[in-house]
């Protein structure tokens, strides 16, 4: 009995030897007026389906707001062109498609970071300080989340001009400090992010859930604006 056929591997018919060698005279001239000639002629559309490619195959298209990211990906890729050095060994194709992807990753860890420090702080916003030190967090779907977090972050933005209490205003603060700071912040659970406030406010546990409470007033009436859409 034959062996079975090795399936033959795709050609990369978009990054040939001449975007390869284009790359490298890219990254070994000075002249302004031959780098612009060879990224616009072959450096730039190898970037775009290179990029395409990496999106499709490693399914980064569930990120939020691809086709941007997409764009911000080609954009960044022409910023390290000049990082790029032929005489280590590693082929264009090569340096610029793990670059790329790891680019991705990150993008999809941060995502990640901020999905789960959103879902938890609106949770902790619509439910008493009792069930947020005992529930165990929970991961929902798919929110629209830009949209209603950058609506969210203008509006608490505007309840400081209300009369609010010194307590209120530092957990109002420390809200937003959160909210800022999702992409860097480590939040595995709510508990966590209870933990930021406590210490970014320098109150104790029932200061922080007494003016929580009455910010979470404030919260739903914004909440419910946006579900009727009137925001």
């Amino acid at each position: 009995m034959a062996p079975p056929k090795k399936k033959k591997r795709k050609k990369n018919l978009y990054f040939t030897k001449v975007h390869e060698d284009a790359i490298v005279k890219y990254a070994k001239t000075n002249d302004r007026q031959m780098r612009s000639m060879l990224y616009i002629e072959y450096i730039q559309p190898a970037f775009d389906q290179m990029v395409d490619k990496i999106v499709y195959t490693y399914r980064f298209t569930t990120l939020p707001n691809i086709d941007y990211l997409k764009d911000d990906c080609k954009v960044w890729l022409t910023t390290i062109l000049n990082k790029y050095d032929p005489d280590k060994g590693s082929k264009a194709f090569s340096y610029f498609s793990v670059v790329t992807k790891n680019w991705f990753i990150h993008k999809v860890k941060k995502t990640q970071k901020r999905n789960r420090t959103e879902i938890f702080l609106e949770d902790m916003l619509e439910k008493s300080g009792e069930e947020l030190e005992s529930e165990e967090p929970t991961y929902e779907g798919e929110r629209e989340e830009a949209e209603f977090w950058a609506s969210l972050g203008g509006e608490i933005d505007t309840w400081d001009s209300f009369m609010l209490k010194e307590n209120e205003k530092k957990v109002l603060m420390a809200v937003r400090i959160v909210l800022d700071s999702a992409d860097e912040i480590e939040i595995f659970n709510k508990k966590a992010i209870y933990l930021y406030l406590r210490e970014i406010t320098g109150l104790n546990t029932k200061q922080v859930v007494n003016n929580l409470k009455k910010l979470r007033k404030r919260y739903k009436v914004f909440r419910n604006k946006w579900e009727n859409g009137e925001i």
